[in-house]
């Protein structure tokens, strides 16, 4: 089973970027994107004909054209669901669940503390309530969960370490957060394989030729279940694909059940 998660940085935009050929090239079994950034009756005939083969989910943001999240499938789900059951958390679109017979697939983008760190404390109230959330559909069956995470978990994760300790991304709480996440039973799937992989990233700013330099960041993540991390056969960083501020990533699980997804 192939997956794909990509921060598009706003869908209509990157449709003439670049995401058509890749959505198209890459086959996934299930696509997840974060920052749509459009609503439901701003779908055109191109986005729909794109997406036809697909089963179609989106959680857009009460706010137009901010945030926003999307899954396509090509196996219809047996249930989903959208937000996290918590008023405060699910208005921006930043959520989307979808249960399938051996497992959840949970599309995320977390929220950004913003410049001068005003938005941690709420960042902080996240965090618990996504792993609380995570943690109980985990009781029930394995979770993959993917998006832009808004973290670089460790030092090896950006370019420039030292000087980003008190910013956004990389203070030590937000790295506090996603370490507990990992411990209470989840698997990073790339650091799974490539634990030591250095110049590694997925976001770079479009400042100072950031990209072009290679001076990024890993903040977009599959992470699963640590009770089938040993079904990852391959979780892949496609840096060379341009159309948005991410590049996209993917996951591969074998074995059955997932072999099922073809």
């Amino acid at each position: 089973m192939k997956l794909i998660s990509w921060n598009v940085n706003g869908l209509r935009a990157a449709m003439g970027k670049g995401f058509k050929e890749f959505f198209k090239q890459i086959d996934a079994d299930i696509f997840c994107i974060q920052e749509t950034k459009m609503q439901e009756d701003q779908i055109d005939i191109e986005i729909s004909n794109l997406f036809k083969d697909y089963n179609s989910y989106w959680n857009s943001a009460l706010k137009k054209g901010y945030s926003g999240t999307a899954v396509f499938t090509k196996k219809k789900p047996i249930k989903v669901s959208y937000g996290i059951g918590i008023e405060e958390h699910d208005s921006e679109g930043r959520v989307i669940t979808l249960e399938f017979e051996d497992f959840y697939l949970v599309n995320c983008y977390t929220p950004n503390s913003k410049r001068e760190l005003e938005r941690l404390d709420y960042r902080m109230v996240w965090e618990d309530e996504i792993r609380n959330y995570l943690l109980k559909l985990d009781k029930i069956k394995p979770v993959i969960y993917c998006g832009d995470f808004n973290v670089a978990h460790k030092e090896i994760d950006l370019k420039n370490p030292a000087t980003n300790h008190h910013s956004a991304g990389f203070t030590d709480e937000e790295r506090g957060k996603m370490t507990k996440l990992l411990d209470s039973g989840f698997t990073d799937s790339f650091r799974y394989l490539y634990p030591e992989k250095e110049n590694s990233y997925t976001w770079w700013s479009y400042m100072f030729h950031a990209r072009e330099k290679n001076v990024g960041w890993r903040i977009d993540y599959f992470i699963v279940s640590k009770s089938i991390e040993k079904q990852i056969k391959e979780s892949t960083i496609y840096s060379e694909v341009m159309g948005s501020d991410h590049c996209p990533v993917g996951l591969v699980l074998g074995t059955v059940p997932f072999s099922l997804f073809g």
